[in-house]
């Protein structure tokens, strides 16, 4: 869906994807990259605006989330849509973080996905300087996101063939759940037909 997406509306679509992700919506960061990265390979896109629009997009959602922290602060944390992402405890050890290694824990977050979004939202609310959170971030995104552009974009008739492999892989892994599942149900189904049959010899004896 995604694909399809970016495919129909191209750079204003990798930049919407991204910056959604960027607010922590379910996507992970590194789909649309690598989708744009194919699709400058066979020519849908120019590289040279492609992988800008990502570092764009991906750098516009952090932004907004700081300012979203520095502007109304520790107030923020009481929305329960908040709380989901940045509990309590996240938001502790964070603030430890951000007290210690500013520039660090900012860099280092940008590459953990499902902490990404809590952690530049906390930045702002721990008042780290605007200039010091972009000048992180970015250094971050221009390791990561050319690099999964320039995958994407080198060996895209490679990742076919690894997409293809793994779809195959999860077939397997799902056909060995499903038969360990249906394994496990029959086992406790004979345990307990036969304590069942041991409580009835017992009441006859």
């Amino acid at each position: 869906m995604i694909n399809d997406f970016i495919e129909q509306f191209t750079y204003l679509g990798i930049f919407l994807i991204l910056f959604l992700g960027g607010l922590g919506a379910p996507i992970p960061e590194e789909l649309p990259v690598l989708a744009a990265g194919a699709l400058a390979h066979e020519g849908y896109m120019r590289w040279w605006v492609a992988l800008p629009v990502c570092l764009f997009g991906v750098l516009a959602g952090d932004s907004v989330l700081y300012w979203v922290g520095h502007h109304w602060g520790e107030h923020i944390l009481e929305w329960p849509i908040v709380r989901r992402v940045l509990t309590q405890a996240r938001e502790h050890a964070l603030m430890e973080a951000y007290r210690r290694h500013a520039v660090k824990t900012v860099f280092t977050a940008r590459h953990v996905m499902g902490v990404r979004a809590a952690a530049f939202l906390t930045a702002g609310i721990a008042r780290v300087p605007f200039w010091k959170f972009l000048l992180a971030d970015g250094a971050a995104a221009l390791i990561g996101v050319p690099l999964g552009f320039a995958l994407a974009y080198f060996f895209t008739d490679q990742l076919e063939a690894i997409l293809h492999d793994v779809r195959r892989v999860e077939r397997w892994l799902t056909l060995a759940a499903l038969l360990a599942l249906a394994t496990w149900i029959a086992v406790v189904a004979w345990r307990k037909s036969r304590a069942v049959a041991r409580n009835v010899d017992e009441g006859v004896l």
